[in-house]
């Protein structure tokens, strides 16, 4: 009966977080040592003691410790005359693995509010998943739609929590920000950046924006080996969007095999 007891003890312990105080009184009552509690794991979040075993490992001189994947994407957004375009690549990678030919990039957030993704995509998929939950309940509870400002907000604090652990680049993966007329991200930014900066101007219509986003993917596709396939544009104007999935096919199969490809069972 005591160890039932002790036990019932414990989880509340455990579940409630009381102060040091009642640590102290916990112990004495039922005569364990306070170090047998205080070896518990933390609840919740993210445990950081693989950074100092990685740490500890590398310089042992451990050559292969943990790193980070290598990912492939290329992913733009620009302002025109009537709202914002968004653009990217539908390749998904893992090192030199090409996972996903037709991947979609651009998630949804609130029925006014998309945004691009790179780097893990599970990331990228929890987090909106979790800010769009949010943007949702804030929306029943003020009967308005959501802003922009208020995504940002929950985007930024929960990165920057995480200091670049959570690779989700929706924005910086540390949480960093800035207001742009357009801008890039991921492995093929570089190449997008260049043709936004040598052809981009203000009050651009509609058919520019979009045949402009289409030119920095495509540049991002052919020259980094980490983009590729088919692009995809989001047009977002007031009250209205319009996602023109697979917009542009810019380099298909050139041969496919009247045949077919069969593969034994359990090699696909």
């Amino acid at each position: 009966m005591l160890q039932v007891s002790v036990l019932l003890s414990f989880i509340a312990f455990n579940t409630f977080h009381f102060s040091p105080r009642d640590l102290v009184r916990f112990c004495e009552k039922f005569k364990i040592s306070k170090a047998a509690v205080l070896e518990l794991p933390p609840k919740g979040g993210f445990a950081f003691d693989l950074c100092r075993r990685n740490d500890m490992l590398s310089k042992k001189g451990l050559k292969s410790s943990p790193s980070y994947f290598k990912t492939g994407t290329t992913i733009v957004g620009l302002i025109f005359q009537d709202g914002v375009i968004l653009g990217a690549d539908t390749r998904a990678t893992a090192r030199p693995i090409i996972c996903d030919k037709n991947c979609e990039k651009i998630h949804y957030m609130a029925p006014n509010i998309y945004c691009c993704g790179a780097r893990i995509a599970a990331d990228t998929e929890a987090i909106t998943d979790m800010v769009s939950s949010q943007l949702q309940l804030h929306r029943y509870h003020t009967v308005r739609e959501s802003r922009v400002v208020t995504a940002l907000t929950l985007l930024k604090s929960h990165l920057f929590k995480y200091q670049g652990h959570v690779q989700a680049a929706l924005i910086y993966p540390h949480g960093s920000t800035d207001t742009l007329p357009f801008a890039t991200m991921g492995s093929g930014s570089l190449t997008a950046m260049a043709v936004f900066e040598s052809k981009y101007r203000e009050e651009l219509t509609k058919d520019e924006g979009i045949n402009l986003a289409y030119e920095a993917i495509c540049s991002g596709i052919f020259n980094d080996l980490g983009s590729g396939s088919n692009v995809d544009v989001y047009v977002i104007t007031k009250g209205h969007k319009e996602y023109l999935r697979n917009h542009q096919l810019p380099n298909p199969r050139a041969y496919v095999s009247s045949k077919g490809y069969p593969f034994p069972k359990k090699t696909g």
